[in-house]
């Protein structure tokens, strides 16, 4: 994530012509957004990255589901 925001600023110094940005070529400005992109595509699904993430949230609403299922049955006992 911290390559899209870096190429975010580049963009941001590169339009506004501050310093050495001025000069910059767009490839460089450009290259962040490339490395994200192989990033995400290929090295966070070859280390299933983006499929424990996935696990991870079912997981979540999993357990909160159950809570309410436990929570609903105990107020049912009170009454």
């Amino acid at each position: 994530m911290w390559l899209i925001w870096l190429g975010v600023v580049l963009i941001v110094l590169k339009l506004l012509e501050i310093s050495v940005f001025a000069t910059l070529s767009w490839w460089w400005i450009t290259v962040p957004f490339v490395l994200a992109f192989l990033w995400f595509e290929l090295v966070e699904r070859r280390l299933g990255m983006d499929k424990k993430k996935a696990f991870d949230e079912i997981d979540k609403i999993k357990k909160l589901r159950i809570q309410r299922a436990l929570d609903a049955n105990k107020a049912r006992r009170r009454r």
